[in-house]
C-alpha cells in the first residue's frame, strides 16, 4: 500500500488568561500575566507566569539562505498552563519587522494550517503577499505550534505505513484497521505520554497570548488558514480583549472539531461531484465522458469497478478503485481538473499512453493535497531554521496531528470499534466517493480522555471569514458555521471560487477587502460576495499542482488538512 501522509485540518476552560496589559504603548515592557486555574490560586499562577513574560528573545538571522531581516528565536512556554512551574517546552518563533516603525500598529501573527503545519517561515510568505502599506504597519510573526517542527517536536515513533490513515472500509480488512488504530494510539502513549495530553489547540492559543506578552503587545492581529481558522477562533474565545484584526481563511466549523470536520470531506464532495458531471456533460465533445450527467457518472464508476477488479497502471503504480475514489474526492472541486484527469485515466485503463501530470490526482503526488491535509492546511516540508542542526522526527506532522484531533475533544470519538464499522458502511452508501474513508476507525478511538473541556466558540470579537464556494477541505457550510458563531464577524464568499485558501489570489475584490481590513481595522458594513476570476482560478490550480497554500512559501504536503 502506498504511503499517504495526513493532511492538515484542521480550543479549549480551565480558564487560562494572560492579564490585560498595562496602560502603556506597544513599545513598553511586556505586560504582566495572570493565570486562573483549578489547581493554583490566581496570585500564585500570576507569579509563575511572570518569569515566562520576562523572557527576552535572542533574535538572530534564521539561516544564511534566508533574508537578513528574517529573524528567529526560541522562548519557553509551560507544558501545562494549570501547573506553570512544571515542565517547559521550546517555542520556535520568527519575525520580520515593520518597514516603517513610525507607522507601526503592532504584530501580525499567522498560521498555515494543520494541525501539524509548521509556521516558522510564514512571515516570508506574508512578506510577498502583503501590500507595502501593510508591511509598514506590522511586525510579521511566525511560530511552529507546540509539538510541531522546531517547537519541542512530538514523535510517536511511527513507521511510514503506520502514518497511512486513508483506509476505506472493507469487511475483510476491518480487523487490521482496528489493530492499526490501536497500535498508533499505543505508540503515541508510550513514547510521548506525558506530553501528549497538552498538545492541544487551547494550549497553542495560550502560547500565542504568552508570546504576545513577551513581545510587549497589548493585542495581536492574525491571518490563519484552514486549521489556523480554528486556532484563531479559539484565541478569540479565550482572549477576546487581545484580538485586534483577525482574518480566518478557509474556515473550520468549530462545532465539528474534529471527527465531523473529517466527515465534511465526504459530505462536501457529493455536491461537487454532481456539479462536475453536469459540467463535463456540457463539454462532451471535448472530453468524451458522456453526453449527460448520468453518462459521465457511469463512466466514472465503471472505471472504479474496473480498477477494483484489476488495478489500473498509473505512472508505474497499480491504482485501485479506492485510489480513484480518494483522488476524485478532491479533484471534483475543479471540474476542469477532474475532467482532464478522468480522460487520462480512461486512456491508462485502455492501455494507451496517458499524461502522468494529469493523472496526478490518482497518485501519491496528487493525493498529497488530500491525504496530507485534514480539514485545514499545512506545509509538510520542514524548512531549515535557526535550529538547523536539529532533526524533526519524520512522523512529527502525523503525531502532532493526532494529538490535536484526538485530544481537543475526545468525546467526539466513540470507544466502540463496531460503531465505526456501522458508520463507514452507512456513509459509503450516503457519500460514495469518500464516506467510508472519512467515517472509518481512527486512532482517536483508543486515545486518552481530553484533559480540558471542549472550547465552545461563540463571541462578538470582530473578524473576517474568507471562503471559496468550492473548497475541498473546508466546504462552504463549514465557513458559514464559523461566521455564525463569531457574532460580529463578516464573511467574504468567492462565488465559483475553487481551491483551499483564498488570500492572496490576484482577485481584486477579495484581496482589496482583506487588505483594507488589515490596514484600517474596519470590517465591511455587510457580508461581501466576490466572483471568482480567471486569474484567481488559475492561481488555485497552480497551488493544487504545487501542493501549496496561499500565503505560505512552502509545499503544502497535507491533503488540504485543516
Amino acid at each position: 500500500m502506498r504511503r499517504r501522509r495526513l493532511a492538515p485540518l484542521v480550543a479549549v476552560s480551565v480558564t487560562a488568561t494572560l492579564a490585560p496589559a498595562l496602560a502603556t504603548s506597544t513599545a513598553a515592557a511586556a505586560p504582566a500575566a495572570a493565570l486562573s486555574t483549578a489547581s493554583a490560586s490566581p496570585s500564585a499562577a500570576k507569579g509563575a507566569l511572570d518569569r515566562y513574560v520576562k523572557q527576552k528573545p535572542r533574535w538572530k538571522r534564521c539561516h544564511a539562505d534566508t533574508p537578513a531581516e528574517f529573524e528567529c528565536a526560541t522562548v519557553k512556554v509551560p507544558l501545562d498552563y494549570r501547573a506553570p512551574t512544571g515542565k517547559r517546552l521550546d517555542l520556535a518563533i520568527s519575525r520580520i519587522r515593520s518597514t516603517a516603525p513610525d507607522k507601526r500598529r503592532g504584530v501580525l501573527f499567522s498560521n498555515p494550517g494543520g494541525p501539524g503545519g509548521q509556521g516558522l517561515h510564514m512571515p516570508l510568505g506574508m512578506l510577498d503577499s502583503l501590500p507595502a502599506s501593510a508591511r509598514q504597519r506590522y511586525d510579521l510573526i511566525g511560530f511552529d505550534p507546540r509539538g510541531v517542527g522546531r517547537s519541542s517536536p512530538l514523535s510517536c515513533g511511527l513507521e511510514p505505513e503506520e502514518e497511512n490513515w486513508l483506509r476505506p472500509y472493507k469487511k475483510e480488512t476491518f480487523g487490521q484497521d482496528v489493530a492499526w488504530a490501536r497500535g498508533v494510539a499505543d505508540k503515541c502513549r508510550q513514547k510521548a505520554g506525558a506530553t501528549l495530553p497538552h498538545i492541544t489547540t487551547r494550549n497553542t492559543a495560550r502560547d500565542m497570548d504568552l508570546l504576545r506578552a513577551i513581545l510587549g503587545e497589548r493585542r495581536i492581529s492574525y491571518v490563519g488558514y484552514s486549521y489556523g481558522t480554528y486556532l484563531g477562533a479559539v484565541y478569540t474565545q479565550l482572549f477576546p480583549g487581545r484580538a485586534d484584526r483577525f482574518v480566518l481563511d478557509s474556515a473550520v466549523d468549530p462545532g465539528r472539531a474534529w471527527r465531523g470536520m473529517i466527515q465534511w470531506w465526504a459530505e462536501g464532495a457529493e455536491p461537487a461531484f454532481d456539479r462536475w458531471t453536469g459540467w463535463a456533460a456540457g463539454r462532451s465533445e471535448k472530453y468524451g465522458l458522456g453526453d449527460t450527467a448520468k453518462e459521465v457518472e457511469r463512466t466514472f464508476w465503471s472505471l472504479v469497478a474496473q480498477a477494483d477488479e484489476k488495478p489500473i497502471e498509473v505512472d508505474g503504480q497499480p491504482t485501485t478503485g479506492d485510489d480513484i475514489r480518494s483522488g476524485m474526492r478532491q479533484a471534483v472541486f475543479s471540474p476542469e481538473y477532474a475532467s482532464e484527469a478522468l480522460v487520462e485515466l480512461k486512456k491508462a485503463a485502455a492501455g494507451e499512453p496517458a499524461s502522468v501530470e494529469r493523472l496526478a490526482a490518482f497518485t501519491d503526488a496528487g493525493a498529497a493535497g488530500e491525504a496530507d491535509a485534514v480539514p485545514g492546511a499545512a506545509p509538510g516540508a520542514a524548512p531549515r531554521s535557526a535550529a538547523d542542526g536539529d532533526e524533526v522526527p519524520s512522523d512529527n506532522m502525523t503525531a502532532s496531528f493526532w494529538a490535536v484531533v484526538c485530544g481537543d475533544n475526545s468525546a467526539a470519538w466513540s470507544r466502540d470499534p463496531e460503531s465505526y464499522r456501522r458508520d463507514a458502511i452507512r456513509d459509503k452508501a450516503r457519500y460514495p466517493l469518500y464516506g467510508d474513508f472519512a467515517s472509518g476507525i481512527k486512532p482517536c478511538a483508543f486515545w486518552g480522555k481530553s484533559v480540558e473541556p471542549v472550547t465552545e466558540v461563540a463571541n462578538r470579537v470582530g473578524s473576517l471569514v474568507v471562503q471559496n464556494e468550492w473548497d475541498s477541505q473546508t466546504p462552504l457550510p463549514s465557513g458559514q458555521a464559523l461566521h455564525a458563531t463569531l457574532k460580529r464577524s463578516r464573511m467574504l464568499t468567492v462565488l465559483n471560487g475553487e481551491g483551499h485558501g483564498v488570500y492572496p489570489s490576484g482577485n481584486a475584490c477579495t484581496d482589496d477587502t482583506v487588505n483594507g481590513y488589515l490596514l484600517t481595522g474596519r470590517l465591511p458594513a455587510k457580508d461581501v460576495t466576490c466572483e471568482a476570476t480567471a486569474e484567481s482560478q488559475a492561481e488555485a490550480r497552480r497551488n493544487r499542482q504545487q501542493d501549496e497554500l496561499p500565503g505560505s512559501p512552502l509545499p503544502q504536503r497535507l491533503p488540504d488538512r485543516f
